[in-house]
């Protein structure tokens, strides 16, 4: 029998980004809240401190920041007429666990969507026809637009004090940014990177090609920065240690770094850690929940916490088995294409290209996570895609960092895997080697779902969430026409040689890839074929609001973090002005 609570007014199921951010907005306006985070605490005068936060041993080698896969994880199958296996260690993605989530552990790239993003479907009917979407396509258009979420991007990226170059201020160019994306209201929070070597030969090459170059947006602070919320961010060190790490000067953007400082003083919030969330308790009837269920990890114990508010704010497995086990919304079945909850799961297109040079050498260490340069010109629809043959694009970037000790090893082809070659080509092309990264978009796909495992269970016996899913035929041609412009520019930088790591066409779960899960809980204007309204306010029970990348109708071809802070805002604003006025649908 779980022990009841004392009633609060809103709990926050997960403390990343968005609990964070809805927490803090929610105290604001006067409400007790609750934070329930299944990991364990991380604070960064405690936790991310020289000389251990540099141990790539236990970071980057055994993930101490990863989820734990043996009290959770998913399973996994290409298609639904195969059986899927559990994932018994984390590899193409990594779910974050703990105060902070996945945003404490990730690299810092930091984008806000295009504004055909947020239309793709509209927009493509529009401009190509319906006769370019394939049949097994099964895109969406979000329910906001990027104007309306303008000013949401632009809270975010003072609150992480995100380092950039405007390439569309207030609907003018301006030389050096991106010229695709979105009008912006402000000027980044800080200025650019520094770029490394690799970056200058990249720039000189894309302009050679008439492409169009830029620093990548990154929220690695390129100088000291007081953020939004009054906290002291510190200047990136350039250290390397950026992926899968915590950051000693908190120059990294992290819910820990930039939120939690304020929310740990302020009496309307509890943090609880070690809280494995359980159930939703809902009332189907009332089309609302009452709280949730949770189980401490110390003791074994469960508590029932009722809130007048409840807000998901897991990842994106944690979000859809919740709702699927709480029955709100109708499971979605490929078969015949109805039901909402678990559709459109979607992931990231990446692949890439390798360049060697033997008359130049790269510092492959010394820079941040964010230190790339990169170009836009063939993501989204910013290109005429008549007669590809495909939808979609990605951003194409390059840098010679991130070359870790232990784990970064780049070698031609034909390199053996041990022995007095391997090191003799070890030392050769540590530092002459350049790695281009094309990051194309995820569109969804009918046979691309998420679902209950009918076989496979977590530590607290209910179902894993089942992924089924396999890049399209549309992905596979879009991330093989980046490769060939991504060949074009290391040609033109004049390498020894080059080879490229094509997409494989199945899936691969074991390498590493990108932490660019999507979709399960998707947002939009039909109940039929959504999760949750326009406000990420669940149709089935209005005091039920789900935030983060599940709610993605699909991935566009950037990494989903500044999009997910802006849609954090963008909820939290609806809440807090409209909803607790008036409790009840939004729409």
């Amino acid at each position: 029998m779980a022990t009841r609570l004392k009633d609060v007014d809103a709990v926050m199921v997960g403390m990343g980004w968005t609990g964070s951010i809805l927490a803090r907005e929610l105290t604001k306006a006067g409400l007790s809240v609750v934070g329930l985070e299944r990991g364990p605490d991380r604070v960064p005068g405690n936790d991310f401190v020289l000389p251990t936060i540099r141990d790539e041993l236990r970071y980057g080698r055994r993930s101490e920041f990863i989820a734990d896969n043996s009290i959770e994880t998913v399973t996994f199958r290409h298609f639904p007429n195969e059986s899927a296996l559990p994932m018994r260690r984390w590899g193409a993605f990594s779910p974050g666990e703990g105060v902070g989530g996945a945003g404490l552990h990730w690299t810092g790239h930091h984008w806000r969507f295009l504004p055909n993003d947020f239309l793709l479907k509209s927009q493509t009917l529009a401009r190509y026809g319906a006769r370019a979407i394939p049949d097994y396509m099964t895109i969406e258009d979000w329910g906001v637009t990027y104007d309306e979420l303008e000013p949401h991007f632009d809270r975010f990226d003072k609150l992480c004090g995100t380092s950039g170059k405007a390439g569309n201020l207030r609907g003018t160019l301006v030389p050096g940014g991106n010229p695709f994306e979105g009008v912006r209201s402000s000027e980044y929070p800080n200025k650019p990177l520094k770029q490394g070597h690799a970056g200058e030969l990249f720039e000189k090459a894309a302009n050679e090609l008439g492409y169009h170059p830029f620093p990548l947006p990154a929220s690695n602070a390129s100088a000291p920065y007081l953020n939004s919320e009054g906290v002291q961010i510190g200047a990136c060190q350039y250290c390397g240690f950026c992926t899968r790490f915590g950051c000693e000067a908190n120059a990294k953007a992290s819910a820990n770094v930039c939120l939690m400082p304020v929310l740990r003083r302020d009496p309307k919030f509890e943090l609880r850690t070690r809280a494995y969330v359980a159930s939703l308790i809902y009332d189907k009837a009332g089309k609302k929940v009452t709280g949730v269920t949770y189980v401490d990890l110390r003791t074994g114990e469960e508590y029932e916490q009722p809130a007048g508010l409840v807000v998901l704010c897991g990842y994106v497995f944690a979000n859809t088995q919740l709702m699927l086990l709480a029955g709100i919304g109708e499971p979605y079945d490929p078969a015949s294409g109805k039901g909402a909850v678990g559709r459109n799961y979607c992931y990231q297109t990446q692949a890439g290209t390798d360049a060697f040079f033997e008359d130049k050498f790269f510092n492959p260490f010394m820079q941040a996570g964010g230190s790339h340069t990169g170009i836009d010109d063939f993501n989204g629809d910013n290109f005429d895609h008549a007669g590809l043959g495909f939808l979609g694009g990605g951003y194409l970037s390059c840098t010679a960092n991130g070359m870790q000790p232990i784990g970064a090893r780049v070698f031609p082809r034909g390199t053996p895997n041990w022995g007095a070659q391997w090191k003799r080509d070890m030392v050769k092309w540590y530092g002459r080697s350049v790695r281009f990264a094309t990051q194309g978009c995820s569109y969804a796909s009918r046979n691309n779902f998420l679902d209950l495992d009918p076989t496979y269970k977590d530590a607290l016996g209910r179902p894993l969430i089942r992924m089924t899913y396999n890049d399209t035929d549309d992905a596979q041609k879009m991330s093989t026409y980046l490769l060939d412009v991504c060949r074009k520019i290391a040609e033109a930088m004049k390498p020894t040689h080059i080879q490229q790591r094509p997409r494989p066409k199945l899936f691969h779960v074991v390498p590493g890839q990108s932490t660019h899960n999507t979709g399960g809980t998707i947002m939009g204007t039909d109940p039929k074929t959504t999760v949750v309204n326009r406000y990420l306010q669940a149709w089935d029970a209005h005091n039920l609001f789900v935030m983060g990348a599940s709610v993605f109708p699909q991935n566009a071809g950037y990494n989903p973090t500044g999009t997910v802070g802006a849609l954090a805002y963008w909820s939290a604003n609806a809440i807090t002005s409209r909803y607790l006025k008036s409790p009840g649908p939004l729409v």
